[in-house]
């Protein structure tokens, strides 16, 4: 892993320092495949919801941050049928898709400085996007900021240990170059997240599914736009050889498939 936070508490989810074109490029490009892939986000999404019914919240202005192809942003229209739905995200072609498929108001923005006056929002939704930021206190803040009194926030992000298969089969097939995204540490993640948001709710567990091969994990990152985003990654194709390499060295599950291991993160916090 990259070199740790100067301060204890920082929150450095990708040491590597994407740029946010690449990040907006990558998971522009993924739009029309991000669906089909979105197994995890599904999952983590839903868990969110059903926290949100236990809340009882009752929002009537939502923001879905980081809302991708829409496809939580028309979950929430039909959970909340009497809210008004905003979702944004920093990929255009993340945004085109989800205003094609309706149910909100879709917009381009950047998590860490949002269009949207303060208080403006009861609920602030944010599925798996927070971990591709470079400044996450930032995003935090703003959250803070548009929420009103009594508002909630539900956020899901990833934790060190995500793909550590992955992780440990291409530390063998191709030495010294990095292939998985780094991911911020849960000490690092409790420490800022309740510096910003005191009083907040940081749940963590880890979550296993299942895949036919690792080629099917890859192909489901890349499905997703959520490849190797660093400044270290190749810029060519990776050698067929080396995927082989890869495949060999990843660990075998106890049928015929393979298991990928993610370290999931939630936060659930209400606006004083």
């Amino acid at each position: 892993m990259g070199m740790m936070p100067e301060r204890p508490g920082d929150w450095e989810p990708c040491p590597t320092r994407a740029d946010k074109r690449d990040i907006a490029s990558d998971f522009g490009r993924a739009a029309t495949t991000y669906e089909q892939a979105s197994r995890l986000q599904r999952m983590m999404g839903m868990r969110m919801l059903e926290r949100l019914s236990v809340e009882r919240a009752s929002p009537l202005r939502i923001l879905d941050l980081g809302c991708g192809t829409g496809w939580f942003s028309r979950a929430l229209a039909r959970r909340y049928p009497d809210a008004v739905i905003v979702g944004a995200d920093l990929a255009e072609g993340m945004v085109s898709r989800a205003r094609a498929g309706g149910g909100a108001a879709f917009l381009a923005a950047d998590a860490e400085a949002l269009p949207f006056v303060s208080g403006g929002f009861d609920l602030v939704f944010s599925n798996l996007m927070i971990q591709w930021c470079s400044e996450p206190e930032q995003v935090l803040s703003e959250c803070r900021r548009l929420l009103r009194p009594g508002g909630w926030l539900a956020l899901s992000t990833l934790l060190e240990g995500t793909l550590s298969e992955l992780r440990q089969a291409w530390a063998v097939a191709d030495p010294g170059r990095p292939h998985v995204n780094e991911f911020v540490p849960e000490t690092c993640w409790r420490t800022t997240v309740t510096g910003v948001l005191p009083g907040a709710d940081c749940v963590a567990e880890t979550l296993r599914l299942p895949y036919d091969s690792p080629m099917a994990l890859n192909r489901e990152l890349k499905g997703l736009g959520a490849t190797f985003k660093g400044d270290g990654r190749r810029r060519s194709l990776t050698a067929p050889g080396r995927f082989r390499a890869m495949v060999r060295a990843y660990p075998v599950a106890d049928g015929d498939g393979v298991l990928a291991s993610y370290r999931a993160g939630w936060v659930y916090w209400s606006a004083r």
